[in-house]
């Protein structure tokens, strides 16, 4: 059980009056707000930031986590034109709570944010508590994800590695397996008073295992301001939506088909994480044979794609850029023999890139608008190409 870790008309509402009174301006200035009713009745809720017509990336939070989950320095993603949308799950922010529910109904949901946006297909990243949420899209949405990325995701662990995470983690997983269900909720009661009364503080007693290069990034004023208001209205409506999301990683993730997770896929993970051990990764990943596992540092843990933002937003568009290019070149017939379709994407030119995708037209003046530079676009690939 992972505890912590990090139909109408689009009705968009200007959070400039809620910025004010809440005294969060610097969060949440530029976003917007969605809402949605689900067939059921439910109200699910996201937030957007971004030109509408920027390169589309749907954001899943960590747990506890909600549609605020977003980073308070913007400049990578202004610098890559993207439209960010940042979903959350039921039972946190403002989305209905749906007791008994798995990965598969807010996989759904996230289908029914892109029917309403206009969006046919998107990047996907999500880190933590998103992972098999992740893939349960993947599996029942394959057409919607240009390409995917998970960080440091979590995955069914073993009572060895649940012995070497974070004790509010340990403490959940003791208490599941013993089927004290009652006690994880007072668990869960007690973390959730402490970290609204005092997020930093109470975070950082949490975090009681995590290595020094975690205890640096709490220390980030940026991510200091992001955690506290993502975990405030994460956990604003009760304990229910983090208890309901709790049970579901602590289950059998049956709702989750591996088989058909075919979407190109990185996994970012850190050999230090004591939130979800590189272990408990591995084994999953060895479900999913095609998925690409990326290490951060051994001695890095459960934050550490914090001060990677960039190099991880550049290797997931540049593997959507190849399912587009890989696309436009089988519409144009077969590809030379024994050329690698990557090798045919790199050696072509940022002006024939740009016709051929849509990415900026790097020379001045240009009339294209840009997704992110065809220059930068091509060193992301020769990246993947080299991994």
């Amino acid at each position: 059980m992972l505890l912590l870790a990090f139909g109408s008309d689009h009705p968009l509402t200007d959070l400039h009056g809620l910025c004010k009174a809440t005294g969060v301006a610097g969060l949440l200035d530029g976003m917007r707000e969605g809402r949605l009713q689900r067939p059921d009745g439910r109200t699910v809720a996201w937030s957007e930031w971004g030109q509408s017509d920027g390169v589309p990336v749907l954001r899943l939070p960590g747990t506890p986590g909600c549609r605020y989950s977003v980073r308070a320095d913007r400049t990578l993603w202004q610098a890559r034109n993207l439209l960010m949308i940042t979903t959350e799950r039921p039972g946190f922010g403002a989305s209905t709570r749906l007791p008994g529910r798995g990965f598969a109904e807010p996989a759904d949901d996230c289908a029914a944010i892109l029917d309403q946006l206009g969006l046919e297909s998107v990047h996907v990243a999500g880190a933590s508590g998103s992972a098999p949420h992740q893939l349960a899209f993947a599996a029942r949405h394959p057409s919607r994800v240009r390409a995917m990325t998970i960080l440091v995701g979590a995955a069914p662990t073993t009572e060895e590695e649940e012995d070497r995470e974070i004790g509010l983690n340990r403490q959940a997983h003791r208490l599941h397996r013993a089927g004290d269900l009652a006690g994880v909720r007072r668990l869960m009661t007690e973390a959730r008073e402490a970290l609204l009364a005092d997020p930093l503080a109470a975070f950082r007693e949490v975090m009681d295992k995590a290595p020094e290069s975690d205890c640096v990034v709490m220390g980030d004023p940026g991510w200091q301001e992001s955690h506290t208001v993502s975990i405030e209205e994460a956990l604003r409506q009760g304990i229910d939506g983090w208890f309901d999301e709790g049970l579901a990683l602590a289950g059998d993730w049956r709702d989750v088909d591996l088989a058909a997770v075919r979407t190109s896929l990185t996994w970012w993970h850190a050999g230090s994480d004591a939130n979800v051990p590189l272990t408990a990764a591995q084994r999953l990943l060895e479900q999913i044979p095609h998925a690409q596992l990326r290490l951060f540092g051994d001695d890095e843990g459960h934050l550490a794609s914090f001060h990677r933002e960039g190099e991880i937003l550049d290797e997931l568009l540049a593997r959507g850029c190849l399912r587009s290019l890989t696309a436009a070149r089988s519409d144009r017939g077969p590809a030379p023999r024994n050329v690698p379709p990557v090798a045919l994407i790199t050696t072509r030119s940022p002006v024939e890139l740009t016709r051929l995708t849509g990415v900026a037209d790097p020379r001045p003046g240009s009339r294209w608008r840009g997704h992110f530079s065809a220059n930068m676009m091509q060193a992301s690939l020769r990246s993947v190409a080299d991994s």
